[in-house]
């Protein structure tokens, strides 16, 4: 936050919403790294010209400070940008091999994900990685605060800077969000009393769902684990940032098996492989109490939106920060589960589904916004800072495209 800057007599360009403040605190402050890799050496002479004229026009907020008036309001202010001062292009030893440079690489996204992005410029960075490692000859990083937006403003952001590879001319497409259909349902079967068991499992689901996430965030920590030191300042211990790729079409084929969604599909692998870990020495299981915090977009939408699509006037709170979380319990591993993994990925989607279903979401929202109006921003920020410090891992996904894509001629 800018609170040094003369701001009488200036005009702002929009209030700060309540959740850009949480992100933008004295306890919190958390970025969204983006990296693309290249099927072909970085050009980079477009850079400054792709940035002036595809990526600021995207949002105000990228070329905006955040800033505080004399009745403590923050805004965002709108600023002229110095690109020069956003991009970074860093030099590495020349002539190594690939599995050099993806150590490079790694320790390389390590230091930029440790420092604070100035706060005396707009809040986001560019580096170009002009160095081939093993799966690809270069990377483009973008590093963007997350008080400009949650994942899905940011990410429709960068993909509007793309386009097919295949035939820049014609726009990307995405995958419908069909859920899963479910056997058991019957038009014929439904009725309003039929469906009484399931509004009161529902209501009862909700108070204790709301509950739990109550303590969690205040109260009661996860079990210390190999995944979770419960070491304070954790947060500002270096990171390393990995990648791991699966088969889509196994995923579809785990997905049609057990006839639920390709996102329930992942989550159970994620936990499933977290589990696995979490082991203690051969044959031996290790179910100590964990947590993900599985971050949900709220947004009323069952598709993607472009960026232009979003600025509409009647595309109402569309960009932004819109999303709850839950507190998910990741499911006990059995002896018989590490044998049959389907079973465990089913038993982690009924366990997803159950708490998707309650309304504890809405209600963490509601508890957050009275903190913010009776507490303030700082309190609230002080209050997700615990929820996350209390949990052991966080899960979130975002649609991607159906072609390849390509920036600027770059196949990605």
């Amino acid at each position: 936050m800018v609170n040094e800057l003369n701001v009488e007599d200036v005009e702002y360009s929009e209030p700060v919403s309540p959740t850009a403040q949480y992100f933008n605190s004295s306890v919190l402050s958390i970025c969204i790294l983006a990296v693309l890799d290249t099927e072909i050496p970085i050009d980079d002479s477009q850079a400054l010209g792709l940035l002036k004229d595809v990526f600021l026009p995207i949002s105000p907020r990228f070329s905006s400070l955040m800033v505080e008036d004399e009745n403590g309001v923050k805004h965002w202010k709108k600023v002229e940008v110095k690109l020069e001062d956003h991009v970074n292009i860093p030099n590495f030893p020349s002539g190594l091999s690939p599995q050099s440079y993806d150590n490079h690489l790694s320790n390389y996204l390590s230091k930029i994900a440790m420092e604070q992005l100035p706060h005396n410029r707009p809040l986001w960075n560019i580096h170009i990685i002009k160095y081939p490692t093993r799966n690809a000859a270069g990377n483009l990083i973008f590093k963007l605060h997350h008080s400009l937006g949650d994942g899905y403003s940011l990410m429709a952001a960068l993909l509007s800077c793309l386009q097919r590879a295949d035939n820049p001319s014609v726009p990307l497409t995405f995958p419908s969000l069909t859920s899963a259909p479910n056997p058991n349902l019957s038009v014929r079967g439904t009725s309003i009393f039929r469906n009484i068991p399931k509004v009161l499992r529902s209501a009862f689901n909700t108070v204790s769902d709301f509950g739990w996430s109550l303590m969690k965030s205040s109260y009661v920590e996860d079990d210390i684990s190999l995944i979770r030191s419960g070491n304070p300042g954790v947060e500002f211990k270096p990171v390393v940032i990995s990648t791991m790729t699966f088969s889509l079409d196994d995923i579809k084929q785990i997905k049609t098996k057990l006839r639920v969604t390709i996102n329930d599909v992942i989550t159970g692998i994620i936990f499933l492989g977290t589990r696995l870990y979490m082991q203690e020495g051969r044959n031996k299981l290790n179910n100590k109490h964990s947590t993900a915090l599985v971050l949900l977009n709220t947004r009323a939408i069952r598709e993607y939106k472009s960026v232009k699509e979003m600025h509409k006037p009647c595309a109402e709170k569309v960009w932004g920060n819109q999303f709850a979380f839950l507190h998910v319990s990741m499911p006990e591993l059995t002896s018989l589960e590490s044998l049959n993994p389907l079973d465990f990925v089913w038993k982690a989607q009924k366990l997803i589904q159950r708490q998707r279903n309650s309304g504890a979401i809405f209600l963490t929202a509601r508890l957050l916004e009275w903190f913010r109006k009776f507490r303030g921003p700082e309190a609230t920020a002080k209050y997700i800072y615990s929820t996350i410090k209390n949990s052991s891992m966080a899960l979130s996904n975002i649609i991607g495209p159906v072609e390849q894509m390509a920036l600027a001629n770059h196949p990605i």
